[in-house]
């Protein structure tokens, strides 16, 4: 496929702008390029076959099964599109007064106020953009609380070494130590390295409840009261939220700090379908500490934007991706309290019927999951040379996204599978009986799938070289 730079010849245009009648305004130089801008010179057909064969080559859960584990990639029900996209919504500018957006405040209050029961909290914040930006803004609010009482000696975050990759990264960007601790065979948190881990220098815990092998960790209450006698905080990364929504409650297990990912759980798109929204909810004493403005109403009805006492201050521009958080509340609204729950009960259901259809290769054949689960190929790669990234690539030839690879770093060759509530039974025994297949063919024909994907648009690069020799652009 040629790049629009390559279909440009000069002087083709695709619109034709009016003439301007108003008075060009003379910038300083200093602000202006002394290069003329490399922009192709298309024709309207051109530019729009261009685009629109770029979009066949994208691929999301609109196009076949996303099984990405952790990833939460849920089918997003076009009625969120359609409410989104509401004139009402579309045409306002955040620095009108309140007056004029009370419509827009109510439904941010009313989704604040879903959000805490659906997760047991206190008070919730709309504003940070994305899951990662909420574990920035919650650890930022543990470490303004600490400071704020003077217990400046507590610098360091616990987390299990089965924990998402974002969790050391958002801990360091905050200026927190970051303090490992091994998980059990099964991910959950090894109670004995907790322990000796937590001192007065601990500042929280950083964990994902179900864990990232898909287990709901039974001893949450009694790992909230270790951090807890130590004075520490509990965060709640909230990426496997999916499996427990109107079933069980982060607060009610003890977390003090949540983040949501609205573009995961909430159903409205994720990754290339961005952007995100990863509201943070903490319990009753932290609620002073939340980022600012925050969303509050008064006893006449009237909707406003206030600032905690002790905020930490904005972490996003205005009130964060406001088009994402009416596409989650409306998901909320017609699925109501008993449909949410009913989403985490076949999302559970799903993990495990297809769990059970490759139950050959799971990593723990002996109990069930919860939303996800995952495959070891270690017995796989040592016998035929055939990796689990071999096995995800040849997935692509049959219409199928990749699982997440080599995640957790716990199991050897690992895929994990989150097929989510949206798939049907008929899917599920297509995908397992597809992976059975390239498995099978893995011992009859190595070379062949260590040549996957055939039929991709981009084939099977050199990743060794792309590592080593980036070309970054054109």
């Amino acid at each position: 496929m040629k790049t629009v730079f390559e279909l440009s010849k000069p002087g083709r245009k695709a619109y034709q702008f009016p003439e301007c009648h108003l008075l060009a305004y003379e910038f300083d130089s200093k602000y202006l390029s002394e290069n003329e801008l490399e922009l192709p010179e298309v024709d309207e057909v051109s530019l729009v076959r261009h685009y629109t064969e770029l979009s066949n080559h994208a691929y999301g859960v609109d196009n076949g099964f996303y099984p990405l584990g952790s990833c939460t990639m849920k089918y997003n029900p076009k009625i969120n599109e359609i409410t989104a996209a509401l004139p009402g919504f579309t045409n306002l500018h955040p620095l009108q007064k309140k007056r004029d957006i009370q419509g827009s405040l109510e439904l941010m209050y009313r989704l604040q106020e879903a959000l805490k029961q659906i997760t047991g909290m206190g008070a919730m914040s709309l504003q940070p953009a994305a899951g990662a930006h909420g574990e920035y803004t919650g650890l930022k609010i543990i470490k303004k609380y600490h400071t704020d009482r003077g217990d400046l000696s507590r610098t360091k975050i616990i987390v299990p070494d089965s924990a998402h990759g974002t969790n050391p990264a958002s801990s360091t960007l905050c200026g927190l130590q970051l303090v490992n601790i091994p998980s059990l065979e099964d991910g959950s948190v090894d109670l004995d390295a907790l322990s000796a881990a937590c001192g007065a220098d601990t500042a929280g815990l950083m964990l994902t409840n179900p864990n990232t092998l898909g287990k709901f960790d039974k001893n949450i209450t009694k790992i909230s009261q270790i951090v807890h006698d130590a004075g520490g905080l509990l965060y709640y990364d909230g990426a496997n939220m999916n499996a427990i929504m109107g079933v069980a409650r982060p607060g009610d297990m003890g977390f003090d700090v949540v983040h949501l990912n609205l573009h995961k759980t909430f159903a409205t798109p994720h990754g290339g379908g961005g952007p995100g929204a990863g509201p943070v909810g903490v319990c009753e004493k932290l609620a002073s500490y939340l980022p600012s403005p925050h969303v509050t109403k008064d006893r006449s009805g009237t909707y406003s934007l206030s600032t905690p006492e002790n905020t930490i201050g904005s972490v996003k521009a205005f009130y964060g991706n406001f088009n994402v958080l009416v596409k989650a509340y409306t998901y909320i609204l017609v699925l109501g309290r008993e449909g949410l729950r009913n989403a985490s009960e076949m999302a559970v259901l799903n993990a495990n019927y297809l769990k059970h259809l490759l139950k050959k290769y799971d990593y723990d054949k002996d109990s069930r999951c919860m939303h996800e689960f995952v495959l070891s190929m270690e017995k796989v790669h040592k016998e035929t040379g055939v990796s689990a990234l071999d096995i995800a690539k040849s997935m692509i030839d049959y219409g199928i996204h990749p699982p997440t690879m080599y995640f957790p770093n716990i199991v050897h060759e690992a895929l994990m599978f989150e097929p989510t509530e949206t798939e049907t039974k008929e899917t599920l025994e297509e995908v397992a009986a597809i992976i059975i297949e390239i498995i099978d063919r893995a011992y009859t024909n190595p070379e062949e799938v260590k040549n996957s994907p055939k039929a991709a648009y981009i084939t099977r690069p050199d990743e060794v070289k792309a590592a080593r020799e980036p070309k970054l652009k054109a």
